[in-house]
């Protein structure tokens, strides 16, 4: 199996629409409506949005999404990893490891300060996967939501 990952461009919002049904059923969110294909590559445009796939023989299998987030603290990006997701019948192959290495690489060739990734509490999943990259410190806090829809 060889695995492919590849940082998407705004002709890609197929591949995107692709993983959001990924994440849609790893994250068990079954209301997730995809949003139409001009708002996909308007994202993907954004200079501070990333998307990162995997893919086995061109479809797309997992993946990550990225906020790039300036700082007036320091002069270099952070990079905040929003979603991660593998289709389940790929999970526990290396591909999210995979996927955290390349974001690794493109942080460090584009001079970032640093990269970070919220886990909840409860998702001994995911705490568990990040336990087993890389990562430089690991930090417990607790999240406040702000929510505008009635």
């Amino acid at each position: 199996m060889y695995i492919e990952i590849k940082l998407l461009t705004p002709q890609d919002s197929s591949d995107f629409a692709d993983l959001i049904q990924i994440f849609a059923l790893v994250f068990e969110q079954d209301d997730i409506a995809i949003p139409r294909k001009a708002y996909l590559t308007k994202l993907l445009h954004k200079p501070d949005f990333l998307v990162i796939v995997a893919k086995d023989e061109g479809k797309v299998i997992g993946g990550l999404t990225i906020h790039i987030l300036h700082s007036y603290y320091a002069e270099k990006p952070v990079a905040y990893i929003y979603d991660v997701g593998v289709a389940p019948q790929y999970q526990r192959k290396g591909i999210g490891k995979m996927l955290i290495s390349y974001l690794i690489d493109y942080c460090k060739q584009n001079n970032f300060e640093e990269a970070y990734v919220e886990a909840e509490y409860d998702d001994t999943h995911a705490i568990n996967f990040y336990r087993q990259t890389p990562f430089s410190s690991e930090l417990q806090a607790i999240h406040f939501t702000y929510s505008f829809d009635e």
